[in-house]
């Protein structure tokens, strides 16, 4: 079944110990995009300048991505530039430039309100209740940023009782539920009305708790991390593509596909933005998968 993902589409400029990297394609979109396309047809909805490469628009093209809902605006596209310290805990941001994403009011088309599955990417919490006035999924994921806790707390509280699922870090579920505790702070947002709530906790792997059940995986590691730009959006669109694939909600298919967003995540950090991502194939995650399946025991 397909995935609608509404959210950024980028060009990063990143820089961490090993290396670094200008104008080069990123964005919550984009690498939910890419990590759910393994597992299902990927309906995109985002806004770029006309400054945007067209070889990016292959590359989605390639991975079966629709870009139908892709427009293109006068100006130039969204661009963010950050920096990642020794111990990559998390970028400092140099420079966010929205220019046309700024103005980005998302409309979805009679083709892109077919899509069962939807993810709503960390974007304004009003642009993300705009578009569930105009599409009545399956399945409804959610994601956000410490700026709209900060900034729209109240709006982004609305919108959990309309989703089923509802992805932060473990550093965003404490800032939004005043809670040290990420299950305590978990279960303080059940309470909003969405069903499932994932923390995310980088290397340490992720936590989904619902009324029911906790399901705690760990991350992938690896010996080497590159950029971890997109890792938390790479992880969902693994997660979200999964249980597309599958199509059935049960607490079995809940935790392969944690252990699917795991997988992918464990790929986009080895190297410079989506560069990992484009390298692999289903054969090769499904390797990796059955790795993290006998070390983890899920």
């Amino acid at each position: 079944m397909s995935i609608l993902v509404v959210g950024s589409v980028a060009l990063d400029s990143i820089s961490t110990p090993r290396a670094s990297a200008k104008q080069i394609l990123g964005g919550s979109a984009t690498y939910f995009s890419l990590a759910a396309s393994f597992f299902a047809p990927v309906n995109l909805l985002a806004v770029v300048g006309k400054d945007f490469p067209a070889r990016y628009f292959r590359l989605f093209e390639k991975r079966g991505v629709n870009l139908a809902g892709l427009e293109i605006k006068q100006g130039k596209t969204f661009s963010w530039k950050g920096q990642y310290g020794r111990d990559f805990s998390g970028p400092k941001t140099l420079s966010t430039c929205l220019n046309v994403f700024s103005e980005f009011n998302p409309v979805i088309s009679r083709e892109y309100k077919k899509s069962k599955y939807l993810f709503l990417a960390n974007i304004d919490p009003l642009l993300q209740e705009n578009v569930l006035k105009q599409i009545n999924p399956r399945l409804i994921a959610c994601d956000t940023m410490n700026h709209w806790i900060e900034e729209k707390r109240r709006e982004l509280l609305r919108l959990l009782k309309r989703a089923d699922i509802f992805f932060l870090n473990a550093a965003e579920a404490k800032l939004l539920t005043c809670q040290s505790n990420i299950v305590k702070a978990a279960r303080i947002l059940l309470k909003s009305g969405v069903r499932f709530v994932i923390v995310k906790k980088g290397e340490h792997g992720a936590v989904l708790v619902s009324d029911n059940y906790i399901f705690s995986l760990p991350a992938f590691l690896r010996e080497e991390i590159v950029d971890p730009t997109g890792a938390g959006d790479t992880f969902a669109g693994g997660f979200m593509g999964y249980l597309a694939e599958c199509s059935k909600f049960s607490r079995a298919n809940i935790k392969r596909a944690l252990a699917y967003g795991a997988v992918l995540a464990s790929f986009a950090v080895e190297e410079f933005g989506i560069k990992r991502l484009l390298q692999v194939d289903r054969q090769a995650i499904e390797k990796r998968f059955k790795e993290f399946q006998a070390i983890s025991c899920f």
